[in-house]
Order: structure tokens, then C-alpha cells, then sequence
């Protein structure tokens, strides 16, 4: 038994987000979220994976160097279980996301979707990156033992292809929040509900969504993933699940609340009970910790009847950033340069622009580049973000 199998070693993420180096926050949020994904099939991470985390996020060690000790910690152990086998699984596929997460570009094509899939499980899965040939079912808690009706196996490309496309060619523009939370809970859902994969559909959709929440300008780096990872997936069966038999229909508002509560900051209660098809009683109503309306105290549970924009919760679309506002302003529907944008400003000096403009909305998700792999492109264009979209909007209604 090495030394790490003989002590627990537990990560204080929260610590380093909350008072690390900005390069820490990062690294502590990237490996919270890649360890809590584990949770969705049921692994945990081993204490060494854990320790190899800590050095990484102190800057000890890089990320290819935990590669590598994990690789030598497995190869030495001589005498396995079939815990062994599952912390392998864990441990590598949370070194495999944490990379993938510390990088912010994404290819959003079927093709970039399988490639998460492979990257996450490689050296894990003899089939990652590989499209199912079979087709599956799933018994599942929240459906009483019954399964969602996954996509047959003949289709997936083809079903892939049209999701992703859809998407592409999808417009935020003039859409309200509760229009944007229900569109991204539709297009996550049906991703997910394709289930091309054989194993390991849930972490590919989770890592191949905070990669395109980004894109679109929204800040996802915090502990949702990892601390909710398990009501996510329950959350997908049920936007997925119909049964006339058992009186149930499809049921995205679980998503949209996951989802509320990942880009807005609301207080939705993200616990498992309340996914159940038939619930007792007290699990019966969701509740929100931050309703401050008609229904009463910020604990009031608020039922689902009642639209979501009747509720006055937190808002993380918008800045108090007068720049970022005056340049979301300017930019509105168009791609500009960055010559373009500094004229209509009035600044003279591009330096002042970019430090004072520019970098701030690119950084706070509201404006992004045209060719984010190349910045120095000679056809450089920027746009707004579907964030900045929404800020532009509010903007206008104002």
C-alpha cells in the first residue's frame, strides 16, 4: 500500500479560488470541476490523483508531468481490485478535463465533439473517440427503473451533424434571458440525449458545454459542474423522459434551473429528490433561496406554475463598466475593427483603447475576435458575444 492509499488527501478548492494567484483560481476551478464530473458514473478520484491536483495548482508540477505519475502509479501497483480499475478511470479522465478546460478555444463541429470524447478518455477507454454500434438503455433512479429512449445507433452522425449545425446558425440576437436559458437547455438536451457514446456521454456534454458557454461570452468557472455534476445528468434524463403510462411528459425546467443558477447566479435548491417522477410530498416543489417577490421570504418555495420572469433574481449579463457598455454600444450587430472602433469612440491612442475598452469586454465575455486562434489576422473582426447581445438589448429597451 503506497503512502497516498494510506492517508486521505482533500483539496480545499474553495481556498484557492477564493485566495490564489489568478493562475491558482484557474487551475482550482478546472480541477474541482474535472473531479466532480467523476460523480455522474459513479467514481471518485484516488488520494494520489488528488495530491498530483494540489501540486499542480501550486505550480510544482505541470499538467503533462501528472500525466506521466499517474501513468508510473498505475503501472507499479502490482495487485489490483476493481477499485483500482474505477480510480484509474477517474483519475485519468480528470487529468484529461482539467487540460482540456485550461485551454479556451473549442471546435464546434460534430467532429470537435467527438475529439472531446476521445481527449477526455484517452488511456482510459480502448474506444474513446469512437461512435457507439449498438444501441443502449439505461436503467435510471429518477424514472423508477425505467430508461430514456437514446438515439439508434444508425443515426448519430447524421443526428450530430444537425444539432450542431442548427446551432451554429442560430441568432441570440433580440432574444430575452428566459429565451436564451430555454434555447441552450434544448440544445444541450438533445446533444445529450443522442448518447453517441458508448460510456461517458454525460462528462463529454458537460465539458463540450462549458466550452461553448464560454464562446458565447458567459462566465462558467465556478462550482456548479463539480458540486452538481449528478443533478446535471438527472436533470438531462428528465428534459429526455415521456411516459403516457406513468403521466409524465418531457421536463426541461430542472435544466433551465441548472442553468438559471450557472449564468444568471440564481439560488435554485440543485438537490436529486426533486428529479424524481413521483415524488412524496415534500419533495414535490423545488426550492429557490433567493425569491424576493410576491411569494413572500427569500426561503419561499415558489411553485412551478408560475413563469420564471416573474421572479427578480441576480443578473450577471451586465456590467457597471461604463467603457464596456459605450463599446457594446458601438459595436452592436457589426463586425468592426479594431480602427474602426477607436475612431467612433474618439480616442487617438490605440494603447489607452485597448486597456481601456477592448481587453476589459473581451475579458468579461462581451465582445470576441472573428479569428480567436489568431489575433494578429490581417482581416481581424470583433463581435459581440450572445452575452454582450443580451447586454445590447437591455441597452436598447432602455
Amino acid at each position: 500500500m503506497s503512502d497516498f492509499d494510506a492517508k486521505q488527501t482533500y483539496i480545499n478548492f474553495d481556498e484557492y479560488i477564493r485566495q490564489g494567484e489568478p493562475s491558482q483560481r484557474e487551475a482550482a476551478y478546472a480541477w474541482s470541476t474535472a473531479i466532480g464530473l467523476q460523480a455522474v458514473d459513479g467514481l471518485k478520484t484516488s488520494d494520489y490523483l488528488n495530491d498530483l491536483a494540489r501540486r499542480n495548482i501550486e505550480g510544482e508540477i505541470t499538467i503533462d508531468e501528472v500525466g506521466k505519475l499517474l501513468d508510473s502509479y498505475y503501472e507499479s501497483k502490482i495487485v489490483r481490485d476493481n477499485g483500482d480499475i474505477d480510480k484509474e478511470e477517474a483519475d485519468k479522465a480528470s487529468k484529461n478535463i482539467k487540460k482540456i478546460l485550461s485551454v479556451k478555444t473549442i471546435d464546434f463541429s460534430t467532429k470537435g465533439y467527438i475529439s472531446v470524447h476521445r481527449r477526455i478518455f484517452d488511456g482510459v477507454m480502448k474506444h474513446a473517440g469512437q461512435l457507439r454500434e449498438y444501441d443502449i438503455s439505461k436503467r435510471e433512479w429518477v424514472l423508477e427503473g425505467d430508461t430514456v429512449d437514446y438515439l439508434n445507433w444508425e443515426d448519430l452522425r447524421h443526428a450530430l451533424d444537425y444539432d450542431i449545425e442548427q446551432e451554429r446558425n442560430f441568432s441570440y440576437k433580440g432574444i430575452t434571458d428566459d429565451q436564451l436559458v430555454a434555447h441552450i437547455t434544448k440544445f444541450v438536451s438533445g446533444l445529450w440525449q443522442i448518447h453517441p457514446f458508448g460510456e461517458g456521454n454525460t462528462r463529454t456534454t458537460a465539458v463540450f458545454t462549458i466550452q461553448y458557454l464560454r464562446l458565447l461570452g458567459f462566465d462558467v468557472e465556478n462550482d456548479l459542474f463539480a458540486k452538481h455534476s449528478w443533478y446535471f445528468r438527472n436533470a438531462l434524463v428528465r428534459a429526455n423522459y415521456k411516459s403516457a403510462k406513468k403521466g409524465v411528459d418531457f421536463t426541461p425546467i430542472y435544466l433551465e434551473r441548472f442553468f438559471r443558477n450557472l449564468l444568471f447566479g440564481e439560488q435554485w435548491v440543485l438537490k436529486n429528490r426533486y428529479l424524481h417522477i413521483h415524488p412524496p410530498m415534500e419533495w414535490s416543489i423545488q426550492p429557490s433561496l433567493a425569491i424576493q417577490d410576491k411569494f413572500g421570504t427569500s426561503t419561499q418555495q415558489v411553485p412551478d406554475k408560475y413563469p420564471t420572469s416573474t421572479r427578480q433574481v441576480p443578473d450577471k449579463l451586465h456590467t457597471n463598466n461604463l467603457n464596456i457598455i459605450k463599446l457594446v454600444q458601438i459595436v452592436g450587430e457589426n463586425e468592426m475593427s479594431v480602427k474602426e472602433m477607436i475612431t467612433i469612440v474618439g480616442l487617438k491612442d490605440r494603447e489607452n483603447f485597448l486597456n481601456l475598452f477592448l481587453t476589459p469586454a473581451i475579458s468579461d465575455g462581451y465582445i470576441r475576435l472573428l479569428y480567436p486562434d489568431k489575433p494578429h489576422h490581417p482581416r481581424q473582426k470583433y463581435f459581440l458575444t450572445a452575452k454582450g447581445i443580451m447586454l445590447y438589448n437591455d441597452i436598447k429597451e432602455k
